[in-house]
């Protein structure tokens, strides 16, 4: 495959990705239900993503502050390893 179109499909990709992000105000918060080891799960995922969009605007942010605790931690902390390479990436021989 082509350089170009891979980087065309990963662009394509995160730019896709960026559409699920969800973010609420603190005063929303209070009033959610509390979200679990998937939704950790899913925002480490996007933390890269989420990261960028922080930089630009104060509406975004890269952690749920409506989260169960343990379990939210653990799938972000899964999350965050598998979006950002983890340790098999260090690991791989070329």
């Amino acid at each position: 495959m082509k350089t170009y179109l891979k980087f065309f499909l990963i662009f394509a990709v995160c730019l896709l990705a960026t559409g699920c992000a969800d973010q609420v105000s603190f005063q929303q918060a209070e009033q959610m239900t509390e979200v679990g080891f998937l939704h950790g799960l899913w925002h480490g995922m996007i933390f890269p993503i989420a990261f960028i969009c922080s930089l630009f605007s104060d509406n975004v942010a890269v952690y749920a502050i409506y989260n169960s605790g343990g379990w939210y931690d653990f799938g972000y902390m899964i999350g965050l390893g598998s979006s950002i390479g983890g340790t098999a990436s260090s690991s791989s021989r070329k």
